[in-house]
């Protein structure tokens, strides 16, 4: 495997996973009451502590992008 392949799938990773990340957030903002509602099905959650829940795994998922898919995308650009 070559150092193109890698920072190729990389760059297609982090595509991948910013745009799950964008549709989340839309979703979250367009369809929030029948997000909470089918969650609250599940899990007893009051509304701010739902929005804390998405809010933080939201970022916790984007952290993830970053040091996972970005970072090393990054130093392999600046390495090669």
């Amino acid at each position: 495997m070559t150092l193109d392949v890698i920072k190729e799938f990389l760059f297609w990773c982090v595509g991948i996973n910013y745009a799950i990340l964008i549709v989340w957030a839309c979703v979250f903002l367009a369809a929030h009451d029948w997000l909470y509602r089918l969650h609250g099905r599940w899990f007893k959650l009051s509304p701010e502590t739902f929005d804390g829940v998405m809010y933080g795994a939201m970022a916790v998922y984007k952290i993830g992008i970053m040091l996972f898919n970005l970072v090393p995308l990054a130093a392999l650009y600046l390495t090669t």
